[in-house]
């Protein structure tokens, strides 16, 4: 506890400022409004960025439908009655009460607290294949969205100036692992992207152009249905994209992609989007952790042992420790055929809004609700003017369902501003055609500045960000 209170100090700590953690931060500081503005409780949210992404904005950030500024919301105007801490938390010692935090600069800080809500999120899981750590890119955060844009509008230029046709080949031969939301929304994008810059290189042929989507399942976008993601599989086959299921990446070394099918083409870009896990942070903990790494939580979002997948189990609790989202592991007691929630984006935003409550209920004294939904369906868009949607048994593709996941997606954005700026960019979308601009420099800004006061050509000592 910090030691210049005068008096005694309530610190809720919420670790993590991904979907749930960012959710709940918000409902909880408003529950809690006039205990945080007496001092009687101090809300504390750490991660190791000062904004929340909204990863469902990744893709077309990667394409250039929205600025990657407004896919994110800076925490500390978001949460001005919260304490921002700017760090990642590398141990939990709540048998002691205690964590500690790794900030940017300095040595590690130790931080206590009375209650604990664990939501790291999940990071991508990556796979022990030869080359993958060289040559792959995820698509988990913003930084990794811009990228990618940068990386695939360089490829262009490349492809162009080379008298090489290996080259060529190389710079234009795209490649996503993992046909879930992230792959497929990533590729849809991009492909997108891809199929009208090419039209500004007269040099170029669309047909040059290689699409390819690998999946171990024999299905893609399963989250919306078999109808759906057989419909959108067919849409982006006739837009050139060469999907392979039931099939995983052996190699890539140097960007020579060795399928299991057999296959085997070189490659630049190699989007990996196959699968998340829980944070490894949790490892770091004297929490109950699952076999499958997560934390181990019942429906009342209570860190607990002894619960039941499927079942509304409360558990032996660990008193003082919540946990939700993609790092917890919750029973899913609706009708929906899964033992436990799924890492996605509704579980998240719904289970917050319980977690939220019922950590206000405990600190009032009251009941506390356990986490109960039930499958609304979920949108996907595939580029412009392209998606598919299954939402409460009513399916949509092309249009309407694009429609649809935009206005979806623009409602659950935090903030009226926010909204506002990705409505804008649409708008300016429509009536505009795509920016065809890539800032590679961005990635590499100080080296230009370096050569020169080395004494050498800026432009030869300049390394490719591609």
């Amino acid at each position: 506890m910090s030691k210049d209170r005068i008096e005694p100090v309530k610190r809720i700590v919420v670790i993590g400022a991904g979907h749930v953690g960012f959710y709940v931060a918000e409902r909880l500081s408003k529950l809690l409004k006039s205990d945080i503005k007496r001092g009687q409780v101090e809300l504390m949210v750490i991660d190791p960025n000062q904004h929340m992404t909204y990863q469902p904005f990744l893709p077309e950030a990667a394409a250039g439908s929205i600025s990657p500024r407004h896919g994110v919301v800076p925490l500390r105007q978001a949460l001005k009655l919260c304490t921002i801490l700017t760090g990642a938390v590398t141990e939990i010692n709540h048998a002691e009460r205690k964590l500690t935090v790794q900030p940017f600069v300095g040595p590690a800080r130790e931080v206590e607290y009375d209650e604990v809500i664990v939501a790291p999120g999940s990071v991508t899981r990556p796979l022990p294949i030869p080359g993958l750590a060289d040559v792959a890119i995820g698509i988990k955060s913003m930084g990794e969205a811009i990228w990618l844009r940068n990386h695939v509008l360089q490829r262009f230029d490349i492809a162009a100036t080379t008298e090489d046709p290996d080259v060529r080949r190389k710079a234009l031969t795209f490649v996503t692992v993992g046909g879930g939301f992230a792959g497929a929304e990533t590729l849809g994008e991009l492909e997108d992207l891809t199929a009208n810059i090419v039209k500004n290189y007269p040099m170029l042929d669309a047909d040059e152009i290689k699409w390819y989507l690998v999946e171990y399942a024999n299905k893609i976008l399963p989250e919306v249905g078999p109808e759906m993601g057989a419909y959108a599989a067919r849409e982006l086959t006739k837009r050139g994209v060469d999907i392979r299921l039931g099939t995983t990446l052996k190699s890539c070394i140097g960007g020579h992609v060795v399928l299991t099918d057999g296959e085997e083409f070189d490659t630049d870009t190699i989007i990996w989007t196959a699968g998340v896990m829980p944070n490894p942070m949790l490892k770091q903990s004297d929490l109950p952790i699952g076999p499958r790494g997560h934390l181990e939580c019942n429906t009342r979002l209570q860190v607990a042992t002894g619960v039941e997948a499927g079942k509304a189990t409360i558990g032996e609790v660990v008193e003082g420790a919540w946990g939700a989202g993609d790092s917890a592991q919750v029973p899913d007691t609706s009708d929906f055929p899964m033992d436990w929630c799924t890492p996605s984006a509704q579980h998240a935003v719904r289970q917050a809004a319980i977690l939220a409550e019922n950590v206000y209920r405990k600190h009032v004294g009251r009941e506390l609700k356990p986490y109960e939904h039930k499958y609304i369906g979920s949108v996907a868009g595939l580029g412009l003017y392209k998606g598919v949607a299954n939402t409460f048994g009513f399916k949509a593709k092309g249009l309407l369902a694009w429609l649809m996941h935009r206005g979806y997606h623009l409602s659950r954005v935090p903030g009226t501003g926010r909204k506002g700026r990705v409505l804008a960019d649409w708008i300016v979308g429509f009536f505009t055609k795509r920016e065809m601009v890539q800032l590679g420099e961005i990635q590499a800004g100080r080296e230009p500045f370096e050569a020169i006061a080395a004494g050498t050509d800026p432009a030869r000592a300049a390394k490719s960000v591609g």
